[in-house]
């Protein structure tokens, strides 16, 4: 299993998250937000293989892309016409997907639902091209365990609401744990490979107490199987990162693999950043340090500043996370 993930957009503009997942036998891919001319940097054949949209907020700067998207995906069919975001993300789109002229769509099957990231629990709405997206059809709300909104077969998606004077959701995508068969043991245990393997890592499909290769599958899997921890990403931008979002974005980002950031002021401009309730290069960094991530990316840096000052405002960061760096792509 593996995550990758590039940001899009340029430095000083519009800038989304794309996020593959790949199992190894399947590869999911995920967009976080959709800025203005972000969607450039795809071909249109990954664009149309997006499983998930997860919006942040819906600021122009991270929506205004989004007619792109849907022109290329509004007729999909099957289960992955998915859109996440804060409360208010489902009647927002809806007034996105009537906003075109609807008049040769009978024979277009394709089902769009849409979900709204409370506190306590995600409200889902489905809608229909063949209606013309005209009927928000309300489903069941699901009662949220912690921060987790998604549980998938290889990864999980987890949800955190911060403040940007109304709800910006942060989200954090991890794959899930993986076992592998320790050669070694196997061959220690004069057992030959086949695939009866396949089936001990699946505790449902084989359960503890039935019989294989002359042992039980439960002592087998204590001697043979090899536990690998996931990767993971989490994507922040424009929020207030004061006491209280530190408080619950440490334990949250703990350890996490990569950490794609918004850094949209230099250190020296704080209160501007307070004012518009967005982050500065020094808090991003020190965030990472005291949550110990793997890597931090910086992305949605301000239009204000030219080059050389955003070479300058990476250089805050790294004094604090000395690994930061900005998206390969803005060299």
């Amino acid at each position: 299993m593996a995550i990758r993930f590039r940001v899009l957009g340029g430095a000083g503009r519009d800038n989304a998250l794309h996020v593959e997942v790949d199992s190894g036998h399947v590869v999911r891919r995920m967009l976080f937000d959709c800025g203005e001319g972000c969607l450039s940097a795809l071909a249109p054949s990954d664009v149309q293989a997006i499983d998930h949209l997860f919006f942040s907020h819906f600021h122009m700067d991270h929506v205004a892309g989004f007619d792109g998207f849907f022109r290329m995906n509004f007729a999909r069919d099957g289960e992955n016409n998915r859109i996440w975001g804060p409360p208010g993300t489902a009647r927002i789109m809806h007034h996105r997907f009537r906003s075109y002229l609807w008049n040769l769509h009978e024979n277009l099957g394709a089902t769009w639902r849409v979900s709204d990231i409370g506190e306590v629990a995600v409200k889902t709405w489905r809608y229909e091209l063949p209606d013309a997206f005209e009927t928000a059809h309300e489903e069941a709300a699901t009662v949220r365990e912690g921060a987790l909104i998604l549980d998938e077969e290889d990864f999980t998606v987890e949800a955190m609401t911060l403040d940007h004077l109304t709800a910006s959701i942060a989200y954090k995508v991890t794959e899930k744990t993986r076992w592998n068969i320790d050669p070694q043991r196997l061959a220690a245990l004069g057992l030959k490979p086949g695939p009866w393997l396949k089936s001990l890592k699946d505790p449902v499909a084989l359960p503890d107490d039935a019989v294989v290769e002359g042992r039980t599958a439960g002592e087998l899997r204590a001697e043979l199987l090899v536990a690998t921890p996931g990767g993971s990403i989490a994507y922040l931008t424009d929020f207030l990162l004061d006491e209280a979002a530190v408080e619950k974005l440490v334990p949250w980002l703990k350890n996490c693999g990569h950490v794609i950031c918004e850094s949209q002021y230099r250190a020296a401009d704080l209160e501007l950043a307070r004012k518009h309730y967005h982050m500065t290069s020094a808090q991003v960094a020190t965030l990472a340090r005291d949550a110990g991530v793997g890597e931090l990316v910086l992305t949605h840096v301000s239009s204000r500043y030219l080059p050389g000052e955003r070479a300058e405002l990476l250089e805050e960061a790294r004094a604090i996370f000395p690994t930061a760096r900005f998206s390969e792509e803005w060299r």
